[in-house]
């Protein structure tokens, strides 16, 4: 291999048109598409120079790619990526890893020294990165409580019409926990750890035609006594985004648009043990941390993914990092299937025998033939 990355894009859809857009727009450095895998022929192949393939096993067998960029409907995420991985091709994959967190381990096992990246883009979002800074320095102090609620992902029902695979069991593994808030469940574990015992609730189909969630609400407990709430929705209007964290020496609140920072002088603990002031608190002190200005998270993801294949830079997120916000999206519908709470780590034999009863009576539905308005720039939150 030479100085760049000769990349394949596997799906053309609208999240692979932008990746692809990225590319040639000179955002990403050092990497050539040499290859295209759609079902029906593209345009962009022309525009391009690069060859297109209807097969994805012809394209990762050609020789003409070093890495795959894989951006194909949920159910596919694990026959890809097996593929190409057992080929020895570097890979990229959009989120989520797969349908569930056995078919995502199976693919990080396998992969060898090449490069297994995963698409968690938001771990570049300045407001996150901000507060894993302050969060690994301990500014607040113990954490005592989390929570988040992000039912700012509203989608109509066109959005499933022109899908066959969306909000299925068979195409998704779920709907609004797998594919929009998998990356909100990746923040909340990136930020705050893995809870020991998960509760969930969801609401199936509660406000769209559809058979897997589009409502759930998720109760957090860690091994240090903390306890969280993880709320979500896709029917709300207007919907909310507000991250709090709690912690001995202040919080971190984070309401989609501004982060504040609040310190507690002296520490709850230190000022509860001492304090003879009957309805006292600490006092505190509020600060507006918002970053300015934002980044092109994508783009800087395939950028670090192309720089790890070529100079073995340090990935933003490498694949094994999936499985943890696979794992809690899981354990919120398992624990909401069942009534009862999940210990964690998740079993996942015992969540693939739970999740087969659902893709044996479930399946693709037939495509709406409707022109629709695409503005992939509303679609994140």
């Amino acid at each position: 291999m030479g100085a760049g990355v000769r990349l394949g894009v596997i799906g053309l859809g609208n999240i692979g048109q932008q990746h692809l857009g990225h590319i040639r727009s000179g955002a990403v450095q050092g990497c050539e598409v040499t290859a295209l895998c759609a079902r029906q022929p593209s345009v962009l192949a022309a525009e391009t120079g690069a060859t297109q393939f209807a097969d994805y096993r012809e394209m990762i067998d050609s020789g003409l790619v070093d890495a795959v960029l894989v951006a194909t409907p949920t159910q596919s995420h694990r026959d890809i990526g097996m593929y190409a991985l057992e080929r020895g091709l570097h890979v990229l994959m959009e989120k989520p890893l797969g349908l569930s967190v056995g078919q995502a381990a199976e693919m990080v096992d396998t992969a060898g020294d090449q490069v297994f990246a995963l698409m968690l883009n938001q771990r570049l979002d300045p407001v996150f990165v901000d507060m894993k800074t302050l969060l690994d320095e301990e500014r607040l102090g113990p954490i005592q409580r989390t929570s988040w609620t992000m039912t700012n992902w509203f989608r109509p029902e066109v959005y499933f019409q022109v899908s066959d695979w969306r909000a299925t069991w068979v195409g998704e593994g779920g709907g609004l926990l797998l594919n929009q808030c998998i990356h909100n469940l990746d923040i909340f574990q990136w930020l705050c750890g893995m809870p020991v015992r998960v509760n969930g609730f969801c609401g199936f189909g509660r406000y769209h035609d559809i058979e897997v969630e589009d409502e759930a609400t998720a109760y957090f407990e860690y091994t240090s006594g903390a306890t969280g709430t993880f709320v979500g929705s896709t029917g709300e209007v207007p919907g909310v985004n507000r991250l709090d964290i709690v912690g001995d020496l202040g919080m971190l609140s984070y309401d989609g648009e501004r982060l504040l920072h609040t310190r507690n002088e002296p520490g709850t603990v230190a000022y509860n043990g001492s304090t003879r002031d009957m309805f006292g608190q600490p006092e505190t002190v509020t600060q507006d941390i918002t970053p300015k200005g934002g980044v092109n998270q994508h783009a800087l993801v395939i950028q670090n993914f192309v720089n790890a294949v070529t100079s073995g830079e340090d990935l933003i997120a490498p694949a094994a990092e999936g499985l943890h916000s696979l794992s809690l999206a899981n354990a919120i519908l398992l624990s909401s299937w069942e009534g009862a709470a999940v210990e964690m780590p998740l079993d996942p034999v015992h969540y693939e025998h739970a999740l087969a009863h659902r893709l044996a009576s479930s399946s693709l539905r037939e495509k709406a033939d409707l022109e629709v308005n695409v503005d992939m720039d509303k679609s994140y939150r």
